[in-house]
Formats: structure tokens, sequence, C-alpha cells
């Protein structure tokens, strides 16, 4: 059995089974409920999605990021954070967008509008299309 509590969750995951990694063991299979995306990590989730917001919201390099959580007392490298970014960014993206969309539709005249444009590229014209 590998000593890489990573390497275990993807393991029993992968497999099916249970999980007992930062929590309680959580049984991962069809139709069961899924464990928390920060379950393999040993740092707490608050940390991680500040991390990732950090080098996200602001004009910062991996290494910046690194040098003002040291400065916090978080001692992380800053290859963490870039792990940290490509896992963690899209479902932080998508919790934003959920978030925007319920409070948008709390006022009484919200509602979409289709923006449309055409667009050249190596000389040739594109018709392009997206919310606003």
């Amino acid at each position: 059995m590998p000593t890489n509590s990573r390497a275990v969750c993807f393991a029993e995951i992968a497999h099916g089974g249970t999980v007992k990694a930062n929590g309680p063991a959580v049984t991962v299979g069809m139709n069961k409920p899924v464990a928390s995306p920060f379950r393999c990590f040993n740092s707490s989730p608050k940390v991680i999605r500040l991390v990732v917001l950090m080098y996200v919201r602001y004009p910062l390099s991996l290494r910046n990021v690194e040098d003002l959580l040291f400065e916090r007392g978080i001692d992380i490298c800053h290859e963490t954070v870039r792990l940290w970014w490509n896992r963690f960014s899209p479902p932080f993206a998508d919790d934003i967008r959920r978030q925007r969309i319920s409070r948008m539709k709390d006022f009484r005249h919200w509602r979409w509008h289709l923006d449309e444009m055409y667009v050249k590229i190596n000389g040739d014209s594109h018709f392009c299309t997206w919310t606003a």
C-alpha cells in the first residue's frame, strides 16, 4: 500500500472504495455522495481558497503569493500555489458565477442580453455572440 495520502485517495476512489483522509470515511461509488474536494490535502479549505483567490484576483506571481503568505505565517511552496490553482479555480469560478446569478435574479428586471459582433482573424470574418 502506498504511503502517500494522495496516492491512497486516488487509488481508493478509482476502485470505488472507502476513503479516510482529513476527516470521516466517505464511500465513493455510483449514486453515492462524494466527499469534499479538499479531503486529500493537509491544509484547511480556508487557506486553499485564500491562496487561489489571491493568485486569481490580484496580479501576483506564484512566488509573490508564496512570500505574502509566508509573512502571514503560512509556509507553502510556489508549486503548491500552482497545484491548488489548477485544481480548485474551476470549482471556485462556478461557485462565484452561481452566487452572482442568484443575486441578479432577485432584481425585478433581470435578464440576459445577447451581444454580437464580427471579428476579422487572418483576413477571415467570424460572427461571435455572447451573453452580457
